[in-house]
């Protein structure tokens, strides 16, 4: 049997295997596009899928695909709501899958939803105004501006309607008009600047209305509003302000004085055009000119009214700088009269004159001279004139000065020449007592011209008459007070008269009333001076009151009198009696002293003649002491110490105490006080100093080293004897001998005659203790310091430097640091100099000049040059040390000093963020709270504390797929965390994100230090949204599949090298899966660039078998509504029934075969050699590529617009339903003959192997190679199907056979 043979039955029996496994008939889904208005509410009903089981089985309907969010189906009836609010703007076009299953089959397909308008939006404007500027002669009828606006709507929703709704002001409503259907704004009336210049419109754009799932129609309206600025031309004439012009100026005015400054303005005022004078006329030449660009007249030359006149005409011209409209320069003139002032150039002055009549002589004059008696009434003869040699006089006299009040002038004003007089106006103010002399000024001026006064000076002379009576200062003079027994001679009072009359002066006599008192007292009648005329008669004991009367006459006899009383007072004339001869008293010192010394008078008690006080000498000593001064109580106020007194006097004080009355003047007594200060064992010895320091050269053994004084205060042998020992420090190598002088003890300190001292030894220096003892065993220790001296012959050595500090950008100016060095000689003088400087930068040292050395060690920062911790961290100096006391040998150091100085960090870099190439993405419906979206990176150059940084969201935009950016409230935190010296900042959500948005985050992260210093940087957090998302379905329990979550993950990442996130594993509740258990588990499949697998993506990827067997051996069986592996059946039941029902069918398809091969043969060669034609057309009419044979459709893409439709081979064929299935079996076998078009080399099958459903469905339909293959693969295709389904192909079976 040939192989084709062969191949028929397996081929046939295989055929029967499938039939009999599908044995059941899939649900066909009916409804292709569904039409729904856009404006359907939530819940609302929708469309119903039309779908048909043969079998009439019980349907389920599901939806899928990323639109399946916007409608719900009732999975039981196929009554499909709305669900979430539908926008045809967005889309107008919605795929929605559609999976009608009947529990044994699980068909698939993608209806179309076609949303319908429903006028939703309103019309939009495309600029948010529309402002025009308009000259104000623009003609009638110009369009100024198109207001357009769009609406996204369509039909009469999207016709939009323009309006004008309101003009501001509103009597503009007539300027304006717009076309109602373009927008284009017209001008209607005549516009002028000057009336107005701003105009507001309100235009109206309004849609035509709609309606869909509601009756009631829709329409929407938007304003817009334009601001109409009318714009000014130049088309007036300029107009002079403040007209008429009408100025004065006084003659002889200097040239370039100003005048007057005219104004004119271009009415035009927003062209507001330049204004230039000029003058065109003047009825006086040359006197006048005028600035051409401020209009300001001033004098061009000297004026002379008596030559020109009163009056003088200008005529001014001022003109546009830029022509107006009409090309003009358009001007305008207007006049200035201008009057000329005379000047007064005289002013009046004084003339003294002698005569009479033509005899009269008049001269000039400024000062007078005049006499007049006290109290006087009338004129003063003054003989003054005034005149003004003006042609028009005009005088005004005043008086100024002094005594201006006391005198009147004549005249007050006049015209003419006059004579000048004085009146007295004030005669009781010309008192020769108060004034001798009055001096007034007589002002003469001319009211015209201020500046034109004379002044005279007239001075007037007072004599005197006597008109005044003597005058007491007091009525009164009581108790006047005379001490008893004063001596003749003794002047009690000077009382004296006051007359201002001159002719009394010196003239007045004094007597004493009455006669008697002039035994006691009397008076000096020149000078009133009264004194004591009787010592022995004054006894206060026999009388002590006097009472007399003063009288005074002056040279006339005019009188006055003053009352007087004489009081006689005690004197004192007894002292005080000390009550002892002298006091004695003893105290040792440190204690209390009290001591009384006692005293009386014998004065008359209880006056001050008798009141006695204590008082204490002034002494060496007596600050020691007080005395209570009025009961005489003599103590001590400082503690007594005998040490304090001079040791002559052996303790003893003397003091001098006075007992004195308060008498004037007192009278007092003195007594003398000894006190005996006794002498107590107070004091210990003491050195002269507080340590002593001496130096011996070694090897000198009895050497003198130096001499230590010690003293004690005490004055007695008992208490002040010293001696002196070596008790420490040194007493085996040092004596000491004690000597004294003058109560001085002196210790002379020498070497050890037995000891050599030994400068190289161990001990170089020596502290003596050296006490000093008194016979009370009081002691004092003092400290001697003891140096070995040395030969200079060391070299210095440095001391460990201590770590230097110093801050970056420094500008101290004191030592950072200091070396320190010694040496081994006592005598020595240390300089440092500078070796060498490396700082240590990027990890390496290398010379640099940052620090200098200052020759005393200290280290100062180098002024030159700025530290910066970025670039250098740590600087190492090394120093020499030299002695410049060196004797003999090397005086510079052996090893150099080295110092360390560490620069400091401060706070003077920003934080920086680290590039990172990551991409970040989120599912936003696994974002909660606290999710982690994303990180960034940042350090800070700075160290330490200014290194540390925290991390902050600032802001947060997203970006939709439309490139259309919105801000959004912080949806991000950030949290801070450090890796070494590297900051990371984790970005968090601060609550659940929109699942519906689609798009990427925009978040600014700022990264601040702790001195404020911040850097901001974006990150672009990429948003899976909840259409991508995957459902995949298992066989296998909840439980099983969550602990199998591990390999699962592992193998779904595998398969689609994408990072899987499952948000979800519940138990599956779908009708399909009641009988059985099963789970659901929901995950996303993430790429790092931001993107993400669909769930048919997800299909393609694990349908490769590698992946298809693992996941299968992991319970999964569903993607969606795609399975992985086919249903199973009872496979052993089917196989039995087929193998059966295949070897009778076998039979029967052999004997068909054979019959129906001969009789469709003719048939089959005529298509093929009408396809063989139709290849073979070479016509420019005809498109290239085969054609299928009986038709205009063309296999070539591209070819015929009505390529890839289903063509239905019955027509094109000619094969009609009646035809028998061999007929039609048969045609699968045909083939295009291969060397029509091909070679031996290049023959492909005519129709690929048959594929699996999944393989048809994710690759789609078969690549054919014969244009009849294509035409047959159609035919095999069930009517309604959206599936493909392809024979099986028979290479072997081809037309060439035939």
């Amino acid at each position: 049997m040939s192989p084709v043979m062969e191949w028929i039955p397996a081929s046939f029996l295989l055929l029967c295997v499938i039939t009999l496994i599908n044995a059941k008939s899939s649900p066909i889904i009916h409804t292709n596009l569904a039409k729904v208005c856009e404006d359907t509410p939530k819940g609302a009903h929708a469309f119903k899928i039309n779908a048909t089981d043969k079998d009439n089985d019980a349907l389920t309907y599901l939806l899928f695909g990323e639109n399946a969010l916007y409608f719900s189906v009732d999975s039981k009836t196929g009554d499909v709501t709305v669900s979430r609010r539908l926008d045809r703007e967005t889309n107008d076009l919605l795929p929605l899958g559609v999976t009608v299953s009947d529990g044994h089959h699980y068909p698939e397909k993608n209806i179309s939803i076609v949303l319908k308008e429903a006028n939703d939006n309103k019309p939009t404007f495309h600029e948010s105004n529309f402002d025009v500027a308009v000259k104000e002669n623009t003609p009638l009828g110009t369009t100024l501006f198109q207001a357009v606006a769009t609406d996204e709507d369509i039909s009469t929703g999207g016709q939009v309607k323009y309006s004008i709704a309101d003009v501001t002001p509103s009597h503009g409503s007539k300027l304006f008009d717009i076309a109602p259907t373009t927008g284009h704004v017209t001008l209607t009336g005549q516009l002028n600047y000057t009336e107005l210049n701003t105009y507001r419109l309100s235009i109206n754009a309004t849609d035509g209305g709609g309606r869909c799932y509601y009756n009631e129609t829709n329409y929407f309206s938007s304003i817009a509003y334009s601001v109409i600025t009318v714009l000014d031309v130049p088309d007036l004439d300029p107009k002079f302000l403040g007209l008429p012009y009408i100025q004065s100026v006084e003659e002889n005015s200097a040239v370039d004085s100003p005048v007057y400054t005219v104004t004119a303005i271009d009415q035009d005022t927003q062209i507001n055009d330049k204004i230039i004078y000029s003058i065109e006329k003047s009825t006086a030449d040359g006197l006048f000119k005028i600035s051409m660009n401020d209009g300001l007249i001033s004098v061009a030359s000297i004026i002379d009214r008596e030559k020109i006149g009163d009056n003088v005409i200008l005529t001014i011209k001022a003109t546009e700088s830029q022509p107006n409209i009409h090309g003009v320069y358009a001007s305008t003139m207007a006049p200035v009269h201008i009057n000329i002032i005379d000047i007064i150039d005289n002013k009046p002055e004084f003339y003294k004159c002698e005569g009479s009549g033509e005899l009269q002589t008049c001269d000039k004059a400024s000062q007078f001279k005049v006499d007049i008696k006290e109290h006087s009434l009338g004129t003063v003869p003054v003989n003054m004139m005034v005149k003004d040699a003006d042609k028009i006089k005009s005088i005004q006299l005043t008086l100024e000065g002094p005594d201006k009040d006391v005198f009147s002038v004549e005249p007050k004003s006049s015209t003419f020449d006059s004579v000048v007089q004085l009146l007295v106006k004030e005669p009781q103010k010309l008192d020769y007592e108060d004034t001798e002399q009055m001096v007034v000024e007589v002002i003469a001026s001319d009211p015209e011209e201020i500046s034109f006064v004379s002044t005279a000076t007239v001075t007037i002379t007072i004599i005197d008459i006597n008109d005044n009576n003597p005058k007491f200062p007091k009525d009164s003079y009581l108790n006047l007070k005379v001490p008893e027994h004063s001596d003749v001679g003794t002047v009690v009072a000077t009382i004296t008269a006051d007359d201002p009359d001159t002719m009394d002066q010196d003239n007045i006599t004094y007597t004493l009333h009455p006669e008697s008192i002039r035994a006691y007292f009397d008076v000096e009648q020149k000078t009133g001076v009264i004194y004591v005329k009787n010592k022995t008669l004054l006894d206060r004991e026999v009388r002590a009151f006097y009472p007399a009367t003063l009288q005074a006459k002056d040279s006339d006899g005019k009188p006055d009198t003053a009352l007087l009383e004489f009081l006689l007072t005690d004197i004192n004339d007894q002292p005080p009696v000390i009550s002892k001869e002298y006091y004695q008293a003893f105290v040792k010192e440190g204690s209390q002293l009290e001591l009384q010394v006692e005293a009386t008078d014998a004065d008359e008690p209880g006056t001050l003649n008798s009141q006695i006080v204590y008082a204490i000498v002034p002494s060496k000593y007596s600050g020691n002491f007080t005395i209570d001064h009025s009961t005489g109580v003599l103590t001590n106020q400082v503690e007594l110490d005998r040490e304090a007194l001079d040791a002559e006097l052996k303790g003893k004080i003397e003091l001098n105490v006075t007992a004195t009355d308060k008498g004037s003047p007192p009278l007092s007594s003195m007594v003398s006080v000894i006190i005996n200060v006794e002498d107590v064992n107070d004091n210990a010895p003491a050195f002269k100093s507080s340590s002593y320091k001496f130096s011996v050269k070694e090897g000198e053994a009895g050497a003198f080293v130096g001499t230590v004084l010690a003293e004690d205060l005490d004055q007695t042998k008992d208490f002040n004897r010293i001696s002196l020992r070596i008790i420490a420090g040194g007493y085996d190598s040092f004596a000491i001998l004690t000597t004294l002088e003058e109560h001085i003890c002196m210790g002379n300190i020498t070497v050890d005659l037995g000891i050599d001292l030994d400068y190289e030894s161990a001990r170089q220096k020596y502290e003596l203790q050296v006490e000093a003892t008194d016979l009370g065993q009081k002691k004092a220790v003092v400290m001697v310091e003891v140096d070995v001296l040395d030969v200079n012959d060391e070299r210095p050595e440095f001391f460990p430097s201590k770590l230097a500090k110093v801050k970056e950008n420094t500008t101290v100016s004191e030592a950072i640091g200091r070396f320190t060095a010694w040496d081994k000689d006592g005598n020595h003088s240390l300089i440092y100099e500078f070796e060498s400087l490396k700082c240590r930068c990027n990890g390496s040292l290398s010379p640099c000049e940052w620090f200098i050395l200052e020759p005393t060690g200290d280290v100062m920062v180098n002024p030159k040059h700025t530290l910066d911790y970025e670039l250098c961290d740590q600087a190492l100096m090394e120093a020499h040390v030299i002695d410049e006391y060196t004797e003999k040998g090397e005086n510079n150091s052996v090893v150099p000093g080295l110092m360390e100085i560490n620069i400091e960090d401060i706070n003077d870099n920003a934080p920086q963020f680290i590039f990172s190439d990551s991409v970040f993405v989120v599912v936003s419906e696994t974002a909660s709270k606290g999710t982690s979206v994303g990180g960034v990176k940042a350090s800070d150059r700075d160290t330490g504390v200014n290194a540390q940084l925290e991390f902050k969201v600032s802001e947060v935009r997203f970006e939709d797929i439309k490139n259309q950016t919105s801000s959004e409230r912080l949806l991000f935190e950030a949290v801070t965390t450090q890796q070494k010296d590297i900051y990371i900042g984790i970005i968090q959500t601060t609550e659940g994100l929109d699942v519906t948005q689609k798009g990427k985050y925009l978040v600014t992260v700022s990264a601040t230090d702790t001195g404020g210093l911040s850097t901001n940087t974006t990150l672009e957090i990429f948003l899976v949204d909840a259409s991508y998302k995957v459902e995949l379905r298992f066989r296998k329990s909840h439980t099983e599949v969550e602990n199998n979550k591990a390999g699962i993950i592992r193998a779904l990442t595998s398969a689609t090298k994408a990072m899987v996130e499952v948000i979800a594993i519940k138990p599956d509740t779908s009708e399909e899966s009641r009988a059985s258990v099963g789970a659901i588990m929901v995950a996303y499949f993430l790429y790092s660039n931001g993107t993400a697998l669909m769930s048919n993506e997800v299909e393609l990827m694990i349908a490769e078998p590698k992946h298809a067997i693992a996941l299968e051996e992991l319970g999964l069986v569903y993607i969606g509504g795609s399975s992985v592996k086919p249903q199973e059946s009872e496979t052993l039941k089917f196989t039995l029934i087929g193998i059966v029902a295949g070897l009778i069918i076998v039979l029967v398809v052999l004997v068909t075969s054979l019959v129906c091969t001969r009789r469709n043969y003719r048939r089959k060669l005529k298509a093929a050699k009408a396809m063989n034609s139709a290849t073979m057309l070479g016509s420019d009419k005809h498109k290239s590529g085969p054609m299928v044979p009986g038709t205009n459709k063309y296999t070539m893409e591209g070819a015929n617009p009505v390529l890839n439709l289903n063509i239905d081979t019955a027509m094109v064929l000619d094969l009609e339903e009646e035809s028998s299935d061999v007929d039609k079996v048969s045609l699968d076998s045909l083939d295009y003959s291969d060397d029509l078009n091909k070679s031996e080399n290049d023959v492909k099958p005519v129709m690929d192997p048959i594929q699996d459903e999944e393989e048809l469905e994710d690759n789609g339909p078969p690549e054919y190679i014969e244009p009849l293959g294509a035409a047959l693969a159609e035919r095999s295709q069930k009517k309604g199907s959206d599936s493909q389904r392809v024979g099986i192909s028979n290479p072997a079976f081809s037309t060439t056979d035939l």
